[in-house]
């Protein structure tokens, strides 16, 4: 009986959907015959949306979510509403790409179809806005499925969006969020789209892998922040500051945990304490602050995304309100202790390390209990530890003498796809490890011409090095 009724509900949610997904293949085969001008201009309106309604969505995100603070929020917006479109902005992604007269190939972009787009609450504003950029510049439509405890406030943002596409004489259509919010009704929709995005948790993620459809998921992040005895700690130290404790610790690219070189490890503390930092220094402290962040092994909600002041109160103490974050000294890397891994709250743990090598085998343990294959911040002048740091640590990127909660999802001073859809390729169970763009929702088909110029090697030709 029970079995029956999950039959029931699943073939209910079905049907619902089918609405949605109707809806959305009749305005996206209106759209992909659209000219690439009207195509941007509909990407353009997306972005600009949200740049122009930042304050009044960060205010609706906090207020619903409770995670988070309204004037980081309302940065986000803005700047990931003008980075992004900046990247979209002058590139083909319909029709003919590009002819390789060397090759004898042409290729021609066509779109996926309909995306269906998984989203956090930790990102319910921009992380819509970028899959829904990314579709539409493919010639797509997308159905956005948020979390439940963002409904309003993404809601919200895609209904400004549906009203400016209908000022520009397109179908609304090709933007639409469900009334009607359950796991069943997830479930068929990604089993029903075309590809699915999905953004959040894990156990999410591994939904929308088994749906049966193309999905791009994205990894948990614990990104490793190393700095190099060579840098300078007056410009380092604020970025880390300023990357733990951006919308109070939310970001999957944000700092988690600060590698030092042991003889460096009191200045630098200094420093941070000097840019609003709360050093952990009694043992008491230090227990009870891992015992709130992780009861029973596990991130605390109640802690996720509030601010340090916040965290500390549930950890039994008192700090200062304007503290920006906390710092606590692990007892160990990797599995010795809890602070190894991803705290979604503005909590830094910091390590000493003797040499730069040492310093890679701490990030190393902390990334193989969770966070492999997502970020690692590094602060260095010395190209060598860099790229010895890039060839031994299995990430998907990088990011360099920047505040990498800001930066790892693209810039306007980097060359990473600017994103909220961050991929941590087969080490965080991922189908790509790079920033999703529009690239990875579109079709290529490659048209392959005669080339009777090319030369045959001869057999001894072909087996030699």
């Amino acid at each position: 009986m029970e079995r029956d009724e999950r039959d029931r509900q699943a073939e209910d949610a079905r049907a619902y959907m089918k609405a949605y997904l109707d809806r959305a293949r009749d305005a996206q085969a209106l759209f992909e015959k659209k000219s690439q001008t009207e195509i941007d201009r509909a990407v353009m309106a997306v972005g600009k949306t949200v740049f122009d309604n930042a304050r009044m969505l960060a205010e609706l995100a906090v207020s619903e979510t409770g995670m988070g603070n309204v004037e980081d929020k309302v940065s986000k917006n803005v700047n990931k509403a003008g980075i992004i479109w900046n990247s979209l902005k002058g590139k083909k992604s319909l029709g003919i790409l590009r002819r390789d007269e060397a090759t004898g190939i042409t290729e021609v972009a066509k779109p996926v179809g309909v995306v269906a787009a998984i989203t956090p609450c930790t990102n319910p504003i921009v992380t819509p806005m970028s899959n829904a950029m990314f579709a539409l510049k493919g010639g797509n439509a997308i159905i956005v499925s948020p979390h439940h405890r963002a409904v309003k406030c993404s809601g919200m943002t895609v209904s400004l969006i549906r009203k400016e596409l209908e000022k520009l004489g397109l179908p609304k259509d090709l933007i639409q969020m469900p009334d009607a919010h359950s796991r069943e009704n997830t479930r068929a929709l990604i089993g029903m789209a075309d590809v699915v995005v999905a953004t959040g948790g894990s156990g999410m993620v591994k939904a929308a892998y088994s749906s049966g459809k193309p999905a791009l998921g994205v990894g948990a992040g614990n990104v490793q922040c190393i700095v190099d005895r060579d840098a300078d700690i007056s410009e380092a130290i604020p970025k880390i500051v300023a990357g733990r404790g951006f919308d109070n610790g939310i970001i999957c690219s944000g700092e988690q945990s600060v590698i030092c070189p042991d003889d460096m490890y009191d200045a630098i503390l200094a420093e941070f304490k000097k840019n609003g930092a709360y050093a952990v220094t009694r043992a008491s402290e230090k227990e009870a602050l891992r015992k709130a962040l992780f009861p029973e092994g596990q991130m605390s909600r109640h802690a996720t995304g509030q601010s340090a002041a916040a965290v500390a109160k549930l950890a039994g103490y008192e700090i200062p309100e304007d503290t920006k974050i906390i710092l606590v000294e692990a007892d160990g890397a990797g599995a010795a202790d809890l602070f190894s891994k991803e705290k979604i709250c503005p909590v830094l743990a910091t390590y000493r390390y003797r040499d730069f090598k040492e310093a890679v085998e701490i990030a190393r343990a902390n990334l193989e209990i969770e966070g492999k294959g997502h970020s690692v911040s590094i602060h260095s002048n010395s190209i060598e530890n860099i790229e010895y740091a890039g060839k031994e640590l299995c990430v998907s990127r990088f990011v360099v003498n920047q505040v990498c909660a800001e930066s790892a999802g693209g810039s306007f001073q980097n060359g990473l796809n600017p994103t909220n859809t961050l991929g941590c390729g087969s080490w965080g169970n991922n189908s790509i490890s790079e920033n999703l763009t529009y690239t990875h929702l579109i079709n290529i088909s490659r048209i392959a011409y005669h080339m009777p110029q090319n030369r045959i090697p001869t057999k001894e030709e072909l087996w030699r090095l």
